[in-house]
């Protein structure tokens, strides 16, 4: 039933825009899938779709696969400057705050950016938990990030 509501969920925001979680759930009822709010969510971060921009300024649900990720530098750029309202570091973390429902776009970028001393994130609606290595680098990479906002 999950991997046939996925299927279905896909579908959906491929051919259709879909900004919020009812919306989508609203998507399923018409084709006969009886979900709930909860249920919804889970599919949602168990397929982890992010929201992308619209055309119209407005945000939409997207598939990974389904969209084109690659992250210039500048396009990078573009995004932190975007979506980032603040930071934050302990150790060898930072936590990134991003405008709501960003987070996974801006973490994907930080992801593909390939910087060295990002191991990886961990993103929220609206925060990023970036893990650094070593901890000494934490300092250059909240400097370089700060640049953009």
């Amino acid at each position: 039933m999950k991997s046939k509501r996925h299927a279905i969920i896909r579908d959906i925001i491929e051919t259709q825009v879909v900004e919020t979680q009812e919306e989508l759930a609203e998507a399923l009822r018409s084709r006969d899938i009886q979900v709930t709010q909860a249920t919804v969510s889970r599919d949602i971060k168990e397929m982890m779709l992010f929201k992308v921009p619209t055309e119209s300024g407005r945000y939409r649900y997207a598939a990974p696969q389904q969209e084109n990720l690659t992250f210039t530098k500048n396009r990078l750029a573009r995004l932190l400057k975007d979506n980032v309202t603040g930071l934050d570091s302990s150790e060898n973390l930072i936590v990134v705050k991003t405008l709501p429902g960003s987070a996974s776009l801006v973490a994907a970028g930080l992801d593909q950016s390939q910087w060295p001393e990002v191991i990886g994130t961990i993103a929220g609606d609206d925060n990023i938990l970036v893990v650094i290595k070593p901890k000494a680098a934490v300092l250059r990479v909240v400097k370089r990030l700060s640049q953009y906002f």
